[in-house]
């Protein structure tokens, strides 16, 4: 939408629940948490809703996405060990590994 709140546009259309969405620095994606595959996951979209696809297929939860500096690697909290831990992975979505938590 406009920063005056005209021109809003849905991008995610599916029925199940979607949050925290996160742009890339360059404004051309957009990642954001999702559980419309039966848990949450992380996906990522073009800025304008088209190419929406899965990140991370874990049966945990994996949700608050946020994009690094350099727009090569995404960053997000996942309770895969049993309780909610910092993870990171490249933007296409592998080499997901664990980089803070107990």
């Amino acid at each position: 939408m406009n920063s005056d709140g005209s021109g809003q546009t849905r991008l995610a259309h599916n029925p199940t629940r979607g949050a925290a969405p996160s742009w890339s620095l360059d404004g051309a994606q957009i990642a954001f948490s999702s559980e419309r595959d039966g848990h949450w996951a992380i996906y990522v979209m073009n800025a304008y809703g088209s190419g929406q696809h899965r990140l991370t297929d874990s049966p945990a939860r994996d949700l608050y996405s946020s994009w690094s500096p350099d727009g090569e690697r995404i960053v997000f909290v996942s309770d895969r060990s049993g309780s909610p831990q910092l993870y990171i992975m490249d933007a296409d979505g592998s080499g997901g590994r664990r980089v803070f938590g107990g």
